[in-house]
């Protein structure tokens, strides 16, 4: 037997239960892997409170790192005591151990430690696709990127400014403010007491930026579509203030012709092949040292509660992660 954290009904941090499970043996392509570190994300939140529907009883989590303990049949590309990581699975990563399909599973070069695997497997592969992919950022550009302070604003931040771009972000406080300028922000917003639109259009002398990032939603969205020059594309990677309303298309004709897109992980790292080169990308840029990877917070598996509600309260910066 091993332990997980489940929930057998959506609500508040207090539904997250420590069980006994029983896990069978690797099936077809699987492999049996034990936990040494699991990361916490803000998509967790909206698993356990219900915005994302899930089948109950369920695990929770979708990144982490540890070692392999058995592999199935047809499993050629992992053997037990491979060092791995992941950031792109179902749900089930707050647990000692679990099964999961080999096909996400990515060796961990030597360079990188299992609590700071645990801590940008999802948000790094996120970064990756969202500032290689989504909406290349190239040297030159001036982007926005709401909750510069979180876990992959400072990713983000830190890998755009490596590629020549200027970041504008957006924080809640000024200590949020330092750790984001520390982080590759070379302008913050503290937008608990500053207009970011207005903000924006001063620091950009009117030219206004090609893209934002923006995983807050409902208070934001709007407004950040103010921020976007011509032509320009709305990323919507979460609603961490709640869902966005409804939009009327035309208001992308009005102002200025844009465009809105809202991406997920799991579309972009779907087929095994863009998974690997995501993560070789990701690998790349933290094992060079121009992106750092720092982990904030630390809980036992068994406080996961704790850390979701900490999360959920804004007191944290950066990655949080359980050790198992």
């Amino acid at each position: 037997m091993t332990h997980a954290i489940r929930f057998h009904r959506t609500g508040g941090p207090e539904f997250l239960v420590w069980e006994e499970v029983e896990l069978g043996k690797p099936g077809p392509g699987e492999a049996r892997i034990r936990h040494t570190a699991v990361g916490v994300n803000f998509v967790d939140i909206y698993y356990r409170s219900g915005l994302y529907p899930v089948q109950l009883p369920s695990g929770l989590g979708g990144e982490g790192a540890g070692v392999v303990e058995e592999i199935g049949p047809g499993v050629t590309d992992l053997k037990p005591g491979d060092r791995v990581a992941y950031g792109s699975a179902p749900l089930g990563a707050y647990a000692e151990e679990r099964l999961i399909s080999a096909d996400r599973l990515l060796k961990l070069p030597d360079g990188i430690d299992d609590k700071t695997a645990a801590a940008m497997m999802l948000k790094g592969l996120t970064t990756q696709y969202l500032i290689r992919q989504t909406y290349r950022v190239k040297a030159g550009d001036t982007i926005l990127l709401h909750a510069a302070a979180g876990g992959v604003g400072l990713i983000l931040s830190q890998w755009a400014k490596h590629l020549g771009a200027t970041v504008i972000g957006t924080v809640g406080g000024d200590e949020k403010a330092k750790l984001a300028k520390a982080h590759g922000c070379a302008h913050t917003i503290v937008y608990t007491r500053e207009d970011f639109v207005k903000r924006v259009d001063e620091i950009t002398e009117g030219k206004k930026v090609p893209v934002v990032y923006d995983s807050v939603g409902k208070d934001t969205f709007l407004k950040s579509l103010d921020c976007l020059a011509p032509l320009g594309v709305a990323v919507l990677f979460g609603q961490s203030s709640g869902n966005v309303e409804p939009l009327n298309l035309g208001l992308l004709a009005q102002k200025g012709s844009l465009c809105v897109t809202r991406p997920t992980l799991n579309t972009y790292a779907a087929k095994r092949e863009n998974l690997l080169a995501m993560a070789k990308d990701l690998f790349d840029v933290v094992l060079s040292g121009a992106v750092k990877i720092e982990v904030n917070q630390t809980y036992p598996l068994k406080d996961a509660a704790k850390a979701q509600a900490d999360i959920e309260a804004r007191k944290t910066t950066g990655s949080t992660v359980l050790l198992v």
